[in-house]
């Protein structure tokens, strides 16, 4: 009887050695590996939601590609740098004319933060916000902007 316990005690070793190999396993190589792409197009919503943000600013190509799909990009003007559990996010956007940049350039980075480490669980070093130009799309911002202008003209001729 003793042989037959050892062979169980020695088998059950064995069996929890393995266990112990597959959770080191599974530990090390989870199956789960993220996009920088899905990261990027989380940062791209958090953006989209803030007040102030005329459109995100990408590349010629991508705008080409987003006109041709019919299908908005919402990882255009973004870029993401990932190393192990962290992530560097560059955002280039273009704001709407009367709005205050570091208004907007903060409350990006806090909802670019929050959304990526809430969904993902990276550690998010950095969110640079790069302002590329400002929007004018609102007719009567235009019209603002041309009364001025046409103002300032009359006042220079009044005093010739």
């Amino acid at each position: 009887m003793d042989e037959k316990e050892d062979k169980i005690n020695n088998s059950e070793e064995d069996v929890e050695i393995v266990n112990e190999n597959v959770e080191e396993k599974e530990d090390t190589e989870n199956g789960i590996e993220i996009s920088n792409d899905v990261i990027a197009v989380i940062a791209g919503v958090a953006v989209s939601e803030v007040q102030g943000v005329a459109s995100m600013s990408g590349s010629f190509a991508g705008g080409i590609t987003e006109v041709l799909s019919g299908k908005k990009n919402m990882a255009k003007g973004i870029k993401v740098d990932k190393s192990d559990n962290s992530a560097k996010i560059d955002v280039n956007i273009i704001v709407e004319y009367g709005s205050r940049i570091p208004d907007i350039a903060f409350e990006i980075q806090n909802r670019v933060k929050k959304s990526v480490e809430g969904m993902t669980g990276f550690s998010v070093e950095e969110v640079n916000v790069h302002v590329q130009g400002v929007s004018f799309d609102n007719k009567s911002i235009k019209e603002n902007i041309e009364l001025e202008e046409n103002n300032d003209n009359n006042e220079e001729n009044n005093d010739k």
